[in-house]
C-alpha cells in the first residue's frame, strides 16, 4: 500500500426526511445563497421542505446551474455574493450543481483578477464561502469530497481544495424518486466508473481499498437495474444503496493509497466539451476501450475483478478478462447507456479532432503510470469506434 493522509470532515445526514437537519447545520445568522439547476426542485417536494428548514434565515436563490456548470453562469452569483453580502451557499442538486457552488465558494473570496486562474494556472485557493449541500442525483460523490470541474470555451478543467469541501450533505433517497432513467443510469455508471478508475490499476497489496471497491461495484451491479425495474423502481432500499455507494465512490476513501488511472475521465471530458455527450455516457464508450488497450499491464487487476466481482472463474486467463470486459459492456448497456462511439453518431473522422483537445490540455501522459501517450489515446478512441 502506498503512503496516504486522508481526512474527510463532511457530514453526512442519511435517509428520508433529512431536509429537516439544515436548520440547524446552517448557521441562524448566516446569508445563504441557495443554487440549484433547471427548477426541478419546485416539482418534486424539494423546495417545499428546503422552505421549511429555511423559514427563519436569510435567503437569496441563483438557479440555472446547468450540467457540466459553464464558467460564465456561475460567475453570475458573484453579483448576487457582493450585493447581499452573501457568506454561505447551500447547493441542492447533483454533482454539477455541487461543483458549481464549490467554484463559486472560491471564486467569492479570490482576490485575484481572473477567478479561472483557479483552474487555468492552478492558483491556490486560500479562502472560500462554506457550502453545505441537499443532494438530488447520486453520481460524482461531490457532496462529500474538495473537488469539482468547471467548463470554459469548450475546456473543462478541475480543481481541488479541502476548503471547497461541504461541511455537511444531506442524502435523502425519497427525493432521487423523481429522476428520469436516463438520469438514473447517468449517475450508476458514473459512481462504478469513478470506482474502477481507483480499484483497476495494478496491486499494491491494499486489500482493504480493493475489497471496498469490490463491495461498492458488486452493489451498483446488483441494484442499478432494480432502479430501472418497474417493479423495484421506488424502492427506496434499493436508491439508498446507489446513492451511498456513489457517496463512497469518491469520498477519498477507496483511492487512499493505491494508484489511480482516470485516463477514461480525460478523454470523456473531450467527448463532452467537443459534443455535448452526458458525462457518464462518454465514460460508458471509454472505459471498455481503455480495459482492452491497456489488458496488459491491467492484467492482474482485471483477473481479480473478473473472479471477484463479475464471478467468472472458468477459462483461461485470457478469456477469463474477455468475459470481464464483455460482461461491463452488458451491464453498461442493461443500465440504458451507450458502449460505442457509434451509438453517438460519431466516427474516426472525430478522432483527430480529440487529440488535438487532449494535446491543447495537456493530457499527455494519462494513466496510473503515466503512460497513457497521444498514441496510446488514439488506440483507444479507435477501439470505442
Amino acid at each position: 500500500m502506498l503512503n496516504f493522509s486522508f481526512s474527510n470532515v463532511t457530514r453526512i445526514h442519511f435517509g428520508e426526511g433529512q431536509i429537516q437537519v439544515i436548520t440547524k447545520e446552517i448557521p441562524a445568522d448566516a446569508k445563504i445563497l441557495l443554487v440549484y439547476g433547471g427548477g426541478s426542485i419546485k416539482n418534486n417536494g424539494i423546495y417545499e421542505q428546503l422552505s421549511l428548514a429555511l423559514a427563519n434565515h436569510s435567503v437569496v436563490e441563483f438557479s440555472g446551474i446547468e450540467p457540466n456548470p459553464s464558467y460564465e453562469t456561475l460567475m453570475k452569483a458573484q453579483a448576487l455574493i457582493t450585493e447581499n453580502s452573501l457568506d454561505y451557499i447551500l447547493a441542492v442538486g447533483g454533482g454539477s450543481v455541487v461543483d458549481g457552488a464549490k467554484f463559486i465558494a472560491a471564486a467569492a473570496c479570490y482576490e485575484g483578477q481572473d477567478p479561472w486562474d483557479i483552474i487555468a494556472k492552478r492558483e491556490r485557493i486560500r479562502a472560500a464561502l462554506d457550502i453545505g449541500v441537499v443532494l438530488t442525483l447520486p453520481a460524482t460523490g461531490s457532496e462529500s469530497n474538495s473537488g469539482a470541474v468547471v467548463t470554459r470555451h469548450g475546456h473543462k478543467g478541475a480543481f481541488s481544495s479541502p476548503l471547497v469541501r461541504p461541511k455537511f450533505a444531506v442524502l435523502d433517497p425519497a427525493v432521487t424518486l423523481s429522476l428520469s432513467d436516463r438520469q438514473i443510469g447517468n449517475g450508476v455508471v458514473d459512481a462504478f466508473v469513478h470506482t474502477m478508475e481507483q480499484y483497476l490499476t495494478y496491486s499494491v497489496n491494499a486489500k482493504v481499498q480493493d475489497r471496498f471497491a469490490e463491495g461498492l461495484l458488486q452493489t451498483l451491479i446488483e441494484e442499478g437495474p432494480k432502479a430501472l425495474a418497474p417493479a423495484t423502481k421506488n424502492d427506496l432500499a434499493v436508491r439508498g444503496n446507489i446513492m451511498w455507494a456513489a457517496s463512497l465512490a469518491l469520498n477519498g476513501l477507496i483511492g487512499a493509497g493505491v494508484p489511480q488511472d482516470w485516463t477514461t475521465h480525460m478523454i470523456g471530458h473531450e467527448l463532452t466539451a467537443a459534443h455535448g455527450i452526458d458525462h457518464a455516457r462518454t465514460l460508458s464508450i471509454v472505459l471498455p476501450a481503455v480495459l482492452k488497450v491497456r489488458r496488459s499491464v491491467k492484467r492482474e487487476k482485471l483477473l481479480q475483478y473478473a473472479d471477484r466481482v463479475w464471478g467468472i472463474k472458468d477459462g483461461d486467463e485470457d478469456a477469463r478478462v474477455d468475459q470481464a470486459i464483455a460482461a461491463t459492456e452488458a451491464f453498461f448497456t442493461a443500465m440504458g447507456l451507450p458502449v460505442r462511439l457509434s451509438e453517438v453518431d460519431l466516427g474516426a473522422e472525430h478522432i483527430d479532432e480529440l487529440l488535438a483537445k487532449l494535446t491543447e490540455h495537456g493530457m499527455v501522459k494519462l494513466g496510473e503510470q503515466g503512460e497513457v501517450t497521444p498514441v496510446i489515446s488514439r488506440q483507444i478512441l479507435e477501439m470505442a469506434v
